[in-house]
């Protein structure tokens, strides 16, 4: 069941970034013959009014389909509704709808959150800190035994405790800790196993394993004293998630070679959305949150394929006074919507070898 819902989480935001681009080409009277989840071969498909809604084989996405880009299609080349001969503004809405639908639903799941589950309150420390994840089957966690989920107990023969600074305690030991053996207690289920992990040196002179690492407790919250505060929170909550989600991006373009292994496909994300389910089923709006914010953000890069590529033509067509030739305008897309399906197919591939149901086929 939690694997479900962290895959129905990701059908919901594809539907909702779609839904972006579609409401707003169908508000400005601007046609839209097709809504598809996913690429490749249709798998079901209903035929609307005026539009075809389908659901395709590849699940990396989505998109919206145009008469303008249809060679079947019977309506008039010069017809004031189909994209291509609206203003720059208008089609600059419908590109970058998606992107402010995702954004607006990340809000929204935070105000949901608020509402029905109530505000953080604490945490109802137990012992240990939580591995809920272990980044990539090289790390040296995975090369110690180390597993998804685990709960560390000691360090070195020392118990962490039941408190905020367990997590500080073992997170100051690793780092202060290159090339240097660490003893760990282990709960694993109802047993407890004694492992030994040498954290590698990274980047930035603190040494690493390889792991998320969480406070180990169960969260508590309070009812929210007035409508007010959740609206308040909500805000604060999608602007510290926003700043964050941005800074990683920065990271990964400015650091790619330490930050590159940690990006996640699809199979990682229905992992850790999983695993998030599992252990606390309210921990799946802020998961939602995240991943609706990083889809947006994603989307808006200038690149191929992507709602930013085709934005950038805009901006070339503003500042040119005509936009580039429509070959031209295909070949890139073309060639960036087959690198993305090619990085996404690399990443279902790397991210499904790594899962622990698959690595126990080859012991």
């Amino acid at each position: 069941m939690s694997v479900l819902a962290a895959i129905a989480v990701l059908a919901i935001l594809i539907v909702v970034h779609e839904t972006g681009h579609f409401m707003a080409a169908r508000l400005q009277g601007i046609y839209a013959n097709r809504f598809s989840i996913g690429f490749g071969p249709i798998l079901w498909k209903y035929q609307g009014s005026q539009t075809e809604y389908a659901i395709r084989a590849i699940p990396l996405g989505g998109f919206v389909g145009f008469p303008d880009d249809d060679p079947e299609s019977d309506i008039p080349e010069d017809d004031p509704n189909l994209l291509h001969n609206r203003p720059i503004l208008d089609r600059a809405i419908v590109i970058s709808a998606g992107v402010i639908a995702n954004l607006v639903f990340a809000y929204l799941v935070f105000l949901t959150q608020f509402t029905t589950v109530g505000i953080p309150d604490g945490i109802n420390f137990q012992p240990g800190v939580l591995v809920p994840q272990v980044i990539s089957q090289s790390s040296p966690a995975a090369q110690a035994g180390i597993r998804s989920g685990d709960i560390v107990l000691a360090v070195d023969g020392e118990p962490l405790g039941s408190s905020e600074a367990a997590l500080t305690t073992l997170m100051r030991t690793i780092q202060d800790s290159p090339d240097e053996a660490i003893d760990l207690t282990v709960q694993r289920g109802d047993r407890q196993l004694d492992l030994t992990v040498v954290p590698e040196p990274g980047a930035d002179g603190k040494a690493k394993i390889g792991v998320q690492l969480y406070p180990n407790g169960t969260p508590e919250y309070r009812r929210p004293r007035g409508i007010l505060e959740v609206f308040s929170l909500a805000a604060q909550e999608f602007q510290r998630t926003f700043v964050r989600i941005v800074e990683g991006f920065v990271m990964l373009i400015t650091n790619f070679s330490e930050v590159a292994g940690q990006v996640a496909g699809p199979v990682k994300i229905v992992e850790q959305g999983a695993g998030l389910a599992a252990s606390d089923s309210a921990s799946l709006f802020p998961f939602t949150a995240i991943i609706s914010i990083n889809l947006a953000i994603i989307n808006i890069l200038p690149l191929p394929a992507l709602d930013g590529g085709q934005l950038t033509f805009l901006l070339i067509e503003g500042l040119r006074g005509k936009p580039l030739p429509n070959r031209l305008q295909e070949n890139v897309m073309q060639t960036g919507l087959v690198l993305l399906l090619g990085l996404g197919i690399f990443l279902i591939v790397r991210d499904t070898t790594q899962l622990e149901v698959f690595q126990k086929l080859f012991q």
